[in-house]
């Protein structure tokens, strides 16, 4: 029998504390060899010392001689928003393969540097955590399939407690944690890519576009909060004009409970309406509810748990480069930029304060 490749990871830049979560998944996948991690405050790479084992000697404060010391062949990057260009270029020309979490990026054109920075031969994944979720990937599979005809209108509500109130592993932080770190953090930043519809209307828009089939909008319509005090927006309703029809994507920080633990009013997740039924799927449930023409009735079909390579991105990742096929689906660069450009014309359509068409 021919033994299986093991694949060298680095974790690179731990802004983001989704890092943690992607972590755990690679050292739990049995073809993975967490050879680094890297980042420029050492206090941040401790938690993953601590909690995975990892050896003292694979950690670097500086990511240069990460890449260069442990050669990966995968790096998995977790910058602030607004930086994702910038280590898509630091890290690409050492010929290594990128799983880059959510957002795309900040602005389309700084999305499309990072495509354009990737060696040849070389794959670039924007990992959408709720593209893993059994709820909203049984939605597709509906869809998909017919089961509710053309789709013709998209809700998206998503959003949290706030960014500061959990951590990797969605481990909990107090009321005084929060208003800690809330003045340092990235997420309230302007310049970093803070912001509630920067981190969470790229989810509504780039499965919005995998529910849509890849359709682009003609124009997007969006208001935002301006909380005293604060540089960037809680709270954001967007509605974006298709050919076919309205569709509407709101984000949320701030909402009465986080939709991992207890989901809030209105809660978090889709509904997707189409010409021969409605498909509603709430983030993290077991099942999602369905109408249609033969059965108007709303009714529950179950969403079964996910089955490897489908449980998360680096399972997802390794199963595309093994069987040398396309990323399909949100975490491809086709459906990402549509979602990214959504994003552009509602940042845009904010500060002008008027609807703005896309190119």
């Amino acid at each position: 029998m021919m033994k299986r490749k093991r694949w060298k990871v680095a974790g690179i830049n731990f802004d983001h504390f989704h890092m943690g979560d992607l972590l755990r998944m690679a050292i739990s996948h049995p073809q993975v060899e967490l050879v680094g991690i890297a980042d420029a405050q050492p206090a941040r790479l401790e938690p993953a010392i601590r909690t995975l084992r990892l050896p003292r000697e694979r950690s670097f404060t500086d990511y240069r001689e990460c890449l260069e010391r442990t050669r990966p062949e995968i790096v998995i990057l977790c910058p602030a928003a607004s930086q994702h260009g910038a280590w898509v270029k630091r890290v690409a020309p050492y010929g290594v393969h990128l799983l880059v979490e959510k957002p795309f990026a900040a602005s389309l054109r700084e999305a499309d540097t990072m495509v354009g920075a990737m060696r040849a031969g070389r794959r670039l994944m924007i990992n959408w955590p709720l593209r893993w979720v059994r709820s909203h990937s049984r939605t597709y599979e509906l869809v998909a399939g017919g089961a509710i005809g053309e789709v013709v209108n998209v809700w998206y509500f998503g959003g949290n407690r706030g960014p500061l109130w959990h951590g990797a592993g969605k481990a909990a932080q107090t009321a005084e944690q929060v208003a800690r770190e809330k003045p340092a953090s990235w997420f309230y930043r302007r310049v970093h890519g803070g912001g509630s519809l920067l981190d969470y209307l790229g989810y509504g828009a780039t499965l919005g576009t995998w529910y849509q089939g890849g359709r682009r909008p003609i124009e997007v319509t969006a208001v935002a909060d301006e909380p005293p005090g604060l540089e960037v927006d809680e709270h954001s309703v967007v509605i974006a004009r298709y050919a076919q029809g309205l569709s509407q994507f709101e984000t949320r920080w701030g909402t009465f409970t986080d939709p991992w633990t207890t989901q809030p009013q209105p809660r978090c997740g889709f509904v997707i309406a189409g010409t021969e039924g409605t498909i509603s799927s709430g983030d993290y449930d077991a099942a999602v509810t369905v109408q249609t023409r033969r059965r108007p009735k709303a009714h529950r079909v179950a969403a079964p748990a996910l089955e490897p390579p489908f449980q998360n991105p680096v399972q997802y990742l390794l199963h595309c480069l093994e069987a040398e096929k396309p990323l399909e689906g949100p975490v491809s660069l086709t459906i990402s930029r549509v979602g990214q450009e959504i994003v552009d014309a509602a940042i845009r359509s904010v500060r002008l304060k008027r609807t703005v068409r896309l190119g």
